[in-house]
């Protein structure tokens, strides 16, 4: 870990408490995205958090989030519990922990209310929306109350995807090439049917470097100059607007790419965990430690992320100190995840 990397604010980082994975285990739901559901507590989530260098955290619920119950009333409630867990969590760890709220969508009235709730009330960094919830997809028809309720008071909005509305294909984990559909998709229809420019204030992170989105931008931008009779130019203005996180995608492959095309700033570390295992989160982290320059880097982990959430500025930027056992494992794991990811890159030596 480079001093650059120290104290890294990690934008896309899960809670799954454990009332939520007991509802979700007697709808027969065991896994997410292909994975099944990891353990989650506060403690592992800090020493994850040292291990990679990260000062703050702002946790969120993952798929299937409330989408999971078909009685709105029950998905509200579930929404608030979550939120009001959240919102403990991060009293509870002053300036390591901040959270993006759950919303009950795809009922976006609903959504509005918690939103507001959760925004003035329990002081969230922002709120969550899945790309697509029981198969209505973020910036469909119907949702302007919410969008309103979110551009009022300049939301971040930390767009994650879901398990697509179809089955799945034998043999391909939905979270390994269907998640990033799902987030292209939500992006395409926020784009195309102009919710980012109809409500400016908010701010939208797309998950896992955008999907498709960074590699694809000029093929869309093209299809929606046709569909609107927009400038190809605006749409890509659109799309680089947008912010992008970096978990489980800081490869020699995509990196290059989301640095080319995402606006100065627009670029946030994200680890995934815990449904990335630590060893995946320090793979990634080791293609942005050593794929980027010192200055670069400080923004991705740092300063873009205390300019999106200016709270963070008056945080520390480092980690508290471990025991001297804990820093010695930390130090040694460091050294052998920055060994592998050197041994797996095309071309090394």
């Amino acid at each position: 870990m480079t001093d650059a990397a120290a104290g890294r604010v990690d934008v896309h980082q899960h809670i799954v408490p454990s009332f939520y994975r007991d509802l979700l285990a007697q709808a027969g739901i065991a896994e997410a995205g292909g994975r099944e559901l990891p353990e989650w507590s506060a403690e592992p989530a800090l020493e994850v958090m040292d291990l990679l260098g990260t000062a703050t955290a702002i946790v969120s619920v993952s798929t299937p989030g409330t989408g999971f119950l078909t009685d709105p009333g029950e998905a509200a409630d579930l929404a608030r519990r979550l939120n009001d867990f959240s919102a403990s969590l991060a009293a509870q760890h002053p300036g390591r922990f901040g959270y993006f709220a759950t919303l009950p969508m795809p009922d976006a009235t609903a959504s509005a209310v918690e939103a507001e709730r959760a925004l003035d009330e329990l002081e969230a960094d922002g709120v969550t929306l899945l790309a697509n919830n029981q198969g209505v997809y973020v910036g469909a028809g119907g949702q302007d109350e919410l969008w309103r309720t979110l551009n009022d008071r300049g939301a971040v909005v930390f767009v994650h995807p879901a398990d697509l509305p179809a089955p799945a294909v034998d043999g391909i984990p939905p979270f390994a090439a269907d998640f990033l559909l799902d987030t292209t998709r939500a992006a395409y229809l926020l784009v195309r049917n102009g919710v980012v420019r109809t409500y400016p204030n908010i701010r939208f992170i797309l998950s896992h470097a955008g999907g498709f989105v960074p590699y694809a931008s000029h093929r869309m931008a093209v299809a929606i100059a046709g569909d609107t009779g927009r400038s190809p130019l605006d749409v890509l203005d659109d799309f680089r607007g947008l912010y992008y996180d970096t978990a489980l995608s800081s490869s020699p492959a995509a990196l290059p790419t989301l640095l080319a095309f995402a606006s100065p700033g627009h670029i946030l570390f994200g680890s995934d965990w815990p449904f990335a295992p630590a060893a995946a989160s320090q793979y990634f982290a080791n293609g942005l430690d050593s794929g980027v320059d010192p200055g670069v880097l400080q923004a991705v982990n740092r300063t873009n992320a205390e300019a999106l959430f200016p709270r963070l500025a008056g945080t520390p930027a480092t980690t508290p100190a471990r025991p001297a056992p804990i820093r010695l494992r930390h130090t040694a794991q460091r050294a052998a995840a920055r060994l592998v990811f050197k041994l797996v890159q095309p071309g090394a030596d």
